[in-house]
């Protein structure tokens, strides 16, 4: 899938048995004369359902194609994101959770089809739409400019010039939406899709329901948006789908079901229950330092040196976060603000002055700060990427510092850039890590805080409480469970897979770097339900049935 030779697919291509030996007898058409699909010379629609194996474990994966089969699907619909398969131009990785094949292997098991969707740009939420965030390193490089057409009605006009006959098909029957940080969480009711799904159903329409399972934006693969402003999406993708984050059936599965064997067999035989959940906690977490202790740890090559800061993709930081270092060149007595020109924080930074936290600026939202400091002071500025756009055209998203800083009139100059690899910290260093701080001490501005914990009783899947914890990204025994943002909302838990987690006898741990405010306990709990619609704003719920949408209802879609 390297970008000079990227194969033109076509938006939807349907794999039919293809792994099974008998595939060659097996014929799939599609009968335009009487607007139909035909499989195996016989008349054949779909009921298919969207999954993302790059949003589920892989152990779990086999749980939800099954599930998906009991609803009543005979399909499964999903994207193949270019970025999480060749993460350096040339070099690929299908190993492990990104083994194609294997999510092949266990939809012929679960006796679904396979609708492939296989890009190479997906948007789907996901991190700058499923395109390798290398490609900007091209600085001049104008992404997805190809076509620039955006009125539907035109180009349904133009394909049925084309293609004045054919099956009906909606690829994607929104079940719920997406959320973003800050906004509200996002429902759509039981009836308006089971009524929207009825009616397509009545026409011989084959339907695809986007999302039929959410799953979970773990680690930095969140997307994001720009709809006036920047917004970056919440870690969960839940979407408010038949099947919920943690994998359990939903009632709107059920009203779904029933929907679905009125028109075709659905599999004999119950749904499985909602999987064993566990609580756990209250737990304190004990300080492990700050961030700015650990540079040596986190950029073991130094860091890299430039006149005018230099980008995340200029260095090849991906993901994640980036340090950047200069010093006062004169002392500064009264308060002078700290702003980026021409809205220059992609996304967000964390501003210290010799160590001590001053505050935050904000892409879109937060453009200056003011500081005090002598000739020569350090200043630290941390860089969150929050995640790249995943929808626009030309949405060259590039993250960092990317204008010169201005303390009052003078442009900073003279920086030096730290690359951290913080997941290689937790996973490798933190481990002989032991000794803890038993000061109650409530450091502000980045930090790590971490604690050991053993598990006395049945696992079960569980989902983090960070009550009071203000943002920062959280993993559990090494893995990234993503990114919390607790003062912001809705998301206030984050969903722990019982695969994570060690059984009775081992012991497990958990690493939070907090980036602004640690709470005056820093504690956290386990609760056995999730809580996704934590928010001052009112909850917007979608209804997209097949006739209209209410004008009262504000949905942007942003397509997938």
């Amino acid at each position: 899938m390297a970008p000079e030779a990227a194969p033109l697919f076509p938006s939807l291509l349907l794999l039919l048995l293809s792994l099974l030996p008998q595939a060659d007898t097996r014929s799939f058409v599609v009968d335009r004369e009487h607007d139909r699909f035909l499989l195996d010379g016989v008349p054949f629609r779909y009921v298919s359902g969207s999954l993302h194996y790059f949003r589920v474990p892989r152990v779990l994966w086999a749980d939800r194609l099954y599930k998906m089969r009991m609803s009543g699907l005979n399909a499964v619909q999903f994207y193949v994101p270019w970025n999480y398969h060749e993460p350096e131009p040339g070099v690929y990785n299908f190993n492990g959770s990104r083994d194609l094949i294997a999510f092949l292997n266990e939809a012929s098991v679960a006796d679904l089809l396979v609708i492939l969707r296989p890009g190479p740009y997906i948007c789907a939420e996901w991190e700058m739409g499923g395109l390798p965030s290398w490609l900007l390193r091209k600085p001049n490089i104008h992404l997805r400019t190809s076509d620039p057409a955006d009125n539907m009605t035109r180009i349904f006009t133009l394909l049925r010039k084309y293609e004045p006959r054919g099956p009906l098909v909606n690829s994607e029957y929104y079940t719920g939406w997406l959320d973003y940080w800050g906004q509200n969480h996002s429902t759509r009711s039981v009836l308006a899709v089971t009524k929207g799904l009825e009616n397509m159903l009545n026409l011989g329409a084959s339907v695809n329901m986007y999302m039929f399972h959410g799953g979970t934006n773990f680690g930095y693969w969140n997307g994001a948006d720009e709809k006036g402003r920047f917004l970056p999406i919440t870690t969960s993708y839940d979407y408010d789908a038949p099947i919920s984050e943690a994998g359990d059936p939903t009632p709107k599965l059920f009203a779904l079901r029933n929907v679905i064997s009125k028109f075709q067999e659905v599999p004999l035989g119950p749904l499985p229950p909602p999987s064993p959940k566990m609580t756990l906690g209250p737990l304190t977490l004990y300080l492990d330092g700050e961030l700015l202790a650990f540079l040596d740890f986190l950029c073991p090559e130094g860091p890299i040196h430039s006149v005018l800061p230099l980008s995340f993709e200029a260095v090849r930081q991906d993901h994640g976060f980036m340090l950047y270092r200069t010093y006062l060149t004169h002392t500064i007595f009264e308060p002078t603000p700290l702003w980026v020109p021409n809205n220059g924080v992609h996304d967000r930074a964390y501003v210290m002055v010799d160590g001590v936290f001053q505050g935050v600026l904000e892409r879109n939202m937060k453009h200056q700060l003011f500081l005090v400091g002598e000739m020569g002071a350090r200043l630290d500025i941390l860089l969150e990427n929050m995640g790249r756009l995943s929808f626009g055209s030309n949405s060259s998203d590039f993250k960092g510092l990317l204008q010169p800083p201005v303390l009052g009139q003078v442009m900073l100059t003279q920086w030096m850039m730290f690359p951290l690899k913080v997941d290689n910290l937790v996973k490798w260093w933190f481990p002989l890590h032991l000794l803890k701080s038993t000061k109650p001490q409530t450091p502000s501005g980045p930090t790590f805080y971490s604690t050991t914990f053993p598990i006395a009783g049945p696992l079960g899947d569980t989902f983090l409480y960070l009550p009071g914890w203000t943002k920062g990204q959280v993993w559990i025994n090494g893995f990234n469970l993503g990114r919390y943002w607790t003062k912001q909302g809705p998301q206030e838990t984050l969903y722990v897979p019982r695969p994570l987690l060690l059984p009775r006898g081992a012991i497990n741990k958990i690493t939070l770097l907090e980036l602004e405010n640690v709470p005056p306990e820093p504690q956290i709990q386990f609760l056995d339900w999730p809580i996704l619609n934590s928010t001052v704003h009112r909850t917007y719920i979608y209804s997209l049935s097949a006739e209209a949408q209410s004008a009262s209802e504000p949905m942007q879609l942003s397509g997938h």
